[in-house]
């Protein structure tokens, strides 16, 4: 069986191997079943190992959702009576977290910071002091609406020095920047199948320390679902998600995770580092402006502004490269035109370089100047 190859440079799904595909390919199966089963506590060991966890301290819960689902189970799960949730806000991805937050109406402070700079850690020293009540620190490692890196370690030792522990969205950087739970002074990170370990959609896990998910069963109940601990305690019981797993793509997150570890975390990181390094050579050749200094941006999302010519058409130029096999996505800077290319997936920098030649026909075929102009 022949499938087509595109190449996806949005921020998620990612670009697959065949043999990932194919994992999906099974004999059906009732998920309660101990054959499946036993396909998950492996799983939920790799997934911490990917972050340098212990087991005995770490564990990771497995979700039925997108990567939004972590992000509203992290949040209303983690906070107990009497405290209220602090996140750094600097982005399009921590401004979900606000919003959950609201829709919840749980106490928080947002400490908003340039979306286009990495955050003040003075800043946010200050509002620690002036929140003593704050349980937790919430922040996205990588804002893919911008590129930005956020500097993890750093915000989670100070939230550990003012009695606080950490949550970082790790979305669109986990099995990909490398990271280390105890280093980088993170409690809980949070990720989906779709992005770093290259697998499908439909699968989303949060990663942390077991001692305060334990703990966590005593904090208000927010949500049914969306719970922690119970997902938590049913896996620790049962060894099974508490309802229905995407059982297919849990056969394909399985492969996929075989062939994160046959690949290795420095070479992983180092094929990022090329595909981004080619991403960046095609815009300099092309006059392509970026919205964020490279100095701060993650190395896995470049936001390219829009050329300021008459002609240029986002969807003409998605169009032409689409029906070529090159996905191109737009960009989420309130405000900026803006469209993303990503350095995701199961791809290279021989891909790139076959990207820029399909791109710069497009903007010769709908009469975009070249070099662009600003």
């Amino acid at each position: 069986m022949q499938i087509k190859r595109n190449i996806l440079l949005n921020p998620g799904p990612s670009t697959t191997t065949d043999s990932v595909k194919f994992a999906q390919v099974v004999s059906d199966i009732c998920p309660r079943e101990k054959e499946f089963q036993g396909i998950m506590d492996p799983m939920r060991k790799d997934l911490v190992r990917i972050v340098h966890g212990n087991d005995e301290e770490h564990t990771a819960v497995l979700f039925c959702g997108s990567g939004t689902i972590c992000i509203d189970i992290t949040l209303n799960s983690l906070l107990d009576e009497g405290k209220k949730a602090l996140v750094i806000n600097n982005g399009a991805y921590s401004q979900r977290a606000v919003d959950v937050l609201r829709a919840y109406g749980m106490p928080y402070t947002e400490l908003k910071q340039p979306i286009d700079k990495r955050p003040d850690l003075s800043a946010l020293e200050e509002t620690l002091k002036e929140n003593p009540d704050t349980g937790y620190v919430y922040v996205t490692h990588h804002e893919t609406g911008s590129g930005l890196l956020n500097p993890i370690r750093e915000i989670g030792e100070l939230a550990h020095r003012y009695g606080c522990f950490m949550i970082t969205d790790t979305t669109s950087s986990y099995a990909m920047i490398p990271i280390d739970l105890e280093k980088d002074n993170v409690d809980f990170c949070m990720a989906s199948a779709q992005k770093g370990i290259m697998g499908m959609t439909g699968l989303s896990y949060v990663i942390g320390k077991r001692s305060i998910i334990e703990k966590s069963k005593d904090f208000p109940v927010r949500s049914y679902y969306c719970n922690l601990y119970m997902q938590y305690d049913f896996f620790e019981r049962t060894g099974e998600m508490h309802f229905t797993p995407p059982v297919q793509t849990v056969y394909a997150a399985r492969q996929a995770l075989k062939e994160y570890f046959e690949e290795g975390e420095e070479a992983k990181w180092a094929r990022h580092q090329r595909i981004m390094k080619a991403i960046h050579e095609g815009e300099d050749r092309l006059g392509l402006k970026e919205a964020l200094d490279r100095e701060v941006q993650s190395g896995l999302v470049s936001a390219v502004r829009y050329p300021e010519d008459p002609a240029w058409d986002f969807d003409k130029v998605h169009d032409y490269c689409y029906e070529r096999g090159y996905t191109i996505y737009p960009g989420k800077l309130e405000k900026k035109g803006t469209f993303r290319l990503c350095a995701l997936g199961a791809i290279d920098e021989d891909d790139i370089k076959g990207f820029w030649k399909v791109f710069e026909e497009a903007l010769k075929e709908t009469g975009v100047q070249v070099p662009v102009k600003y």
